[in-house]
């Protein structure tokens, strides 16, 4: 399933290194938005500028490389041979089929599910990336190394959140729902955006603010770059109109009138 808003032509790496930048000035990000791609060839993965690959031996999870990129500025592909033998990792992002050991529930019975009919559904009802890649990269959108990404990201806290999805709904309204799988929320953010090409926002779970440093306000949205295009046009006119980040608190106790009436003006 596609997102219809995102069926417009994914516009090229330096176009879409203008519009992170943007978005990064507009929301005032505080790490890197980035982009992920995967990839059936090694050759042609292993060709990408800059590319790092994590040492022979090491393991890391997925949202430990997304940190790297978005805090640090590296590129750095990983292979099923790097995700860990242990985790959802490499089977939300078709990296390689989930166990058995997932599958059946065993896994996390009694860890994150009382019992083991709560844990296998958790991973039936887990949005996966078919296991058909070899490599994940993930740059960030400035470094213009990934041409174009199959989908971009970035973390914020809710009040940057709610304004990108007022950006996306400025010249097109349409309601977004998103998904919430619990812990391995991943899934709802890069798996799914990965799996269906479809705007997605999360919350993160334990493990990606325990392993990947994720900040407690932090969230987690992912989208096609063509709707980084229609989201940065969307915030540069809400801007216009005086609805910009940060939101500058009113008063819980003054009159709203004035305030509202200066993005409502004639209206009445």
């Amino acid at each position: 399933m596609h997102d219809g808003s995102a069926e417009a032509p994914a516009p090229n790496a330096a176009i879409i290194a203008e519009l992170g930048n943007s978005l990064s000035d507009l929301l005032r990000l505080r790490s890197l938005p980035f982009g992920m791609k995967l990839f059936r060839d090694s050759a042609e993965m292993e060709a990408i500028p800059g590319l790092r690959r994590p040492q022979e031996g090491k393991r890391f999870s997925t949202c430990q490389l997304v940190t790297q990129a978005r805090m640090a500025g590296f590129t750095l592909a990983i292979t099923h041979d790097n995700v860990p033998e242990f985790s959802n990792c490499g089977g939300v992002i078709g990296l390689n089929a989930p166990s058995e050991l997932y599958t059946s529930g065993r896994k996390m019975d009694g860890v994150w599910f009382q019992n083991i009919e709560a844990s296998a559904a958790h991973q039936a009802q887990m949005p996966r990336v078919p296991p058909e890649y070899h490599g994940l990269v993930v740059s960030p959108l400035r470094s213009a190394r990934l041409d174009p990404p199959d989908v971009c990201l970035f973390y914020g806290n809710p009040a940057q959140m709610i304004l990108f999805i007022n950006g996306l709904q400025w010249r097109n309204y349409r309601r977004y729902d998103f998904s919430i799988t619990g812990e391995s929320a991943c899934a709802d953010s890069w798996g799914r955006a990965l799996r269906d090409r479809t705007v997605c926002l999360s919350l993160p779970c334990y493990a990606e603010r325990r392993y990947g440093g994720v900040a407690d306000d932090e969230m987690l949205m992912a989208f096609p770059p063509a709707d980084l295009v229609r989201a940065v046009e969307g915030l540069k006119g809400l801007s216009k109109a005086g609805l910009r980040y940060p939101i500058m608190p009113y008063g819980p106790q003054a009159d709203p009138a004035a305030g509202m009436g200066k993005s409502y003006a004639g209206k009445a």
